[in-house]
């Protein structure tokens, strides 16, 4: 029945191309938007993790809840044994101290409210890969009286390097505490609401201008997004046993993970509308192939042939095309994925952010497979109906069509 099958494939060959053209185009573009989606979410991902957040962040236990009013309220002493405990993980590649404030930044010609962090600079060279320095450079350990300041600031305020700068804080008892700061960078991060009002110091000069020596969170940079999971579990015991909580970058990324969401659905309709496509356009091809071999069919039928014989045979030649459709469009989209990525398609900034990007088409084993089912599985499914009418027209009916 296989060998039967193919010759009436190839009997037909204007017919079987133009059904074989549906499918193949159907399971290529599947492969190619479902791998755009997926390095977009992807540069975004690993732009989020270097550039804020890491992948994950330990706090004083009631933080993350209410630590962004009063950070203050949830200081705690960086313990050297604790840290050197999570770096001695394999997995671990970066443990960092940061201390949040509130302050306000003035360069003798206005004031402007800020977030600002204190940082431990040579270990946020390590996590902070994706942070885009547009002028001057990075905060040093010699730099006691540096500041970075992010892109919105510098243009609101029309700063640039060199620039000398007064930062005022409030303490924790309420005195008002200064501190006079020369801008050594520019940076611009994913984010360009965070880009509007931050700024970032040394560590020990932002505990000086609260006058508390403690941290507010320890950042955790892993060697691979994909071990977030497993260090958390290992790493969460200990981390509640202090009385502190652990929190890992996707509970922090709100925009991330929003953006994730709005990108799976827009995918799965996608996804229904290629499916549609595909199943119609087999459909109509199969029909139409089909009415011009009602002839055959009762011929096959007068012979001795069965319905269901006539059936299974149908269904078998088109399981067969769509079996060589899905994997001849699977070999297409991987060809032009491959040549896509290569080229590269330049981006403009997504939504709240302004770095531009190249995105590319990344080749994953079951966005590959997935497509491949669905190609195959909408021509099994387009030739039921079509089949089983076929197979139930009267053999007199039939035989008289060849007349």
């Amino acid at each position: 029945m296989l060998k039967l099958a193919a010759r009436n494939l190839f009997r037909q060959r204007t017919r079987t191309g133009l059904t074989l053209a549906v499918i193949v185009l159907g399971v290529t573009g599947l492969i190619l938007s479902a791998g755009f989606i997926n390095d977009t979410l992807l540069q975004l991902r690993e732009s989020t993790i270097h550039s804020q957040l890491g992948h994950l962040q330990i706090y004083k236990d009631g933080f993350f809840a209410n630590g962004g009013r009063n950070p203050y309220t949830f200081l705690y002493e960086e313990d050297p044994s604790f840290v050197a405990g999570i770096r001695r993980d394999p997995r671990v590649e970066v443990v960092t101290a940061r201390l949040f404030f509130f302050g306000l930044l003035s360069n003798g010609h206005g004031d402007l409210p800020i977030i600002g962090e204190g940082v431990n600079p040579d270990k946020e060279s390590g996590l902070g890969s994706a942070i885009n320095m547009l002028s001057g450079r990075t905060l040093t350990a010699a730099d006691a009286g540096g500041i970075l300041i992010g892109e919105g600031l510098a243009q609101a305020m029309k700063l640039k390097p060199g620039d000398h700068l007064t930062l005022l804080v409030n303490t924790r008892e309420g005195a008002l505490n200064t501190g006079d700061f020369n801008v050594v960078g520019v940076f611009r991060t994913f984010s360009r609401e965070y880009d509007a009002r931050a700024v970032r110091i040394k560590l020990q000069a932002a505990q000086d201008l609260i006058a508390e020596p403690g941290i507010n969170s320890l950042v955790v940079l892993l060697k691979s997004t994909d071990l977030t999971d497993a260090v958390a579990a290992s790493l969460g015991p200990t981390v509640r046993a202090r009385g502190l909580e652990l929190r890992s970058w996707p509970e922090l990324a709100d925009f991330y993970t929003s953006t994730e969401a709005l990108f799976k659905r827009q995918f799965g309709v996608l996804q229904v509308i290629i499916l549609a496509l595909v199943l119609l356009g087999v459909a109509n091809s199969i029909s139409m192939t089909l009415h011009e071999r009602v002839a055959e069919l009762g011929t096959m039928r007068a012979l001795g042939r069965r319905e269901k014989d006539v059936f299974v045979q149908l269904v078998i030649e088109y399981s067969l095309l769509g079996l060589v459709g899905a994997a001849v469009g699977t070999l297409v989209g991987v060809l032009l994925a491959v040549v896509i990525s290569a080229i590269g398609i330049p981006m403009p900034p997504p939504p709240n952010s302004e770095e531009p990007f190249t995105a590319r088409i990344s080749i994953e084993l079951l966005s590959i497979c997935y497509a491949f089912a669905v190609g195959f599985v909408a021509t099994v499914l387009a030739v039921l109906w079509p089949a089983w009418r076929a197979q139930r027209v009267p053999i007199a009916d039939a035989l008289r069509q060849s007349q």
